[in-house]
């Protein structure tokens, strides 16, 4: 089999703490075909360029291009541009891949057909809240039932994490639309699989995920997340589904629930009750530590409700 060439990209904003594991990861990879890694550099705050620039002093393969938005998206754009090979593979700063993630990929790619291939976002947390984090993100309790959090037999997919493209398939969509900051991934693989294109999910591409590391971070990711994902919704009709509507039905009947408790009958509070045991329940079952069972009802909530509050109060004009 010959292996082509392939271009790493990167999108990097303030990513001081796991960019040089991330890039070593990259490295280390055991692919036969040639190499090269991209850093799209945003505007960061840190010494991420600083760790940038003397990683691109030791590996001739490392690429530096500038982001001035430090806006995913357009990172990405950027860096496939720049690219030199006709296979682009898409890792994050903060994401670490296993030695034969390139090549398991680009095998699965030539064996299907597929125009992206990916795997599943492993989670994996360093602190005590970010391990509750991570149990509550590769649970169908905390993120449905998406093969890429959870995992799943291999197969056509509507969106895989991060992905492996074919860079014809991403310069004949017109790469990644850039007025999305988030759900950029899922709209691109949307337009893919519309021009005839197949997203391909299997569970031996496996990528180490970093959860945020606070309560209020991951409340912000998550108002973000249901944010942007009305914006496809709108964006292209006929796109939504349980899984995704499921957090602002949610939202919207706790809320009734409480208003119609406190100023009605308290009877009104029992769909309130039964979402907060159900989460309970949840975290005592899903729980691997009495730290993780008395944190997750707290990190569950947060992940339901910012999400469903982004996706309730998504304003039209986010899509101009």
């Amino acid at each position: 089999m010959k292996y082509p060439g392939v271009s790493v990209v990167l999108p990097i904003l303030n990513e001081e703490r796991y960019l040089a594991d991330a890039i070593e990861g990259i490295l280390l990879q055991r692919y036969e075909g040639e190499l090269e890694v991209i850093l799209a550099l945003g505007p960061s705050r840190d010494r991420t360029h600083e760790i940038a620039e003397k990683l691109r002093e030791t590996d001739p393969r490392i690429v530096l291009v500038e982001s001035p938005t430090g806006r995913t998206a357009a990172g990405l754009n950027l860096a496939i541009k720049k690219s030199r090979y006709d296979i682009i593979c898409r890792i994050d700063g903060h994401a670490e891949i296993s030695q034969t993630y390139i090549q398991d990929a680009v095998e699965i790619m030539q064996e299907t057909g597929a125009v992206n291939v990916g795997g599943i976002m492993a989670a994996v947390g360093k602190t005590p809240f970010e391990k509750s984090v991570a149990t509550a993100m590769r649970s169908p309790l905390g993120v449905g039932g998406a093969r890429f959090h959870i995992g799943g037999t291999a197969g056509p997919s509507d969106t895989v994490y991060l992905g492996v493209f074919k860079k014809n398939a991403l310069l004949a969509a017109g790469l990644y639309d850039e007025r999305f900051t988030r759900a950029q991934d899922w709209e691109l693989n949307y337009r893919l699989r519309q021009s005839g294109g197949v997203i391909w999910f299997d569970p031996r591409l496996v990528v180490t995920y970093r959860p945020r590391p606070t309560l209020q971070a991951l409340a912000k990711q998550y108002f973000e997340y249901g944010r942007w994902r009305h914006a496809v919704v709108r964006t292209h009709k006929g796109t939504a589904n349980y899984r995704y509507l499921a957090p602002p039905i949610a939202t919207g009947l706790i809320a009734l629930s409480c208003i119609g408790g406190v100023l009605i009958h308290p009877l009104l509070f029992i769909p309130a009750l039964s979402y907060a045991s159900a989460i309970l329940i949840g975290s005592i079952t899903i729980g691997r530590s009495l730290s993780e069972k008395i944190s997750l009802p707290a990190v569950l909530a947060t992940m339901h409700i910012s999400w469903g509050i982004g996706y309730i109060f998504s304003p039209r004009k986010l899509i101009s």
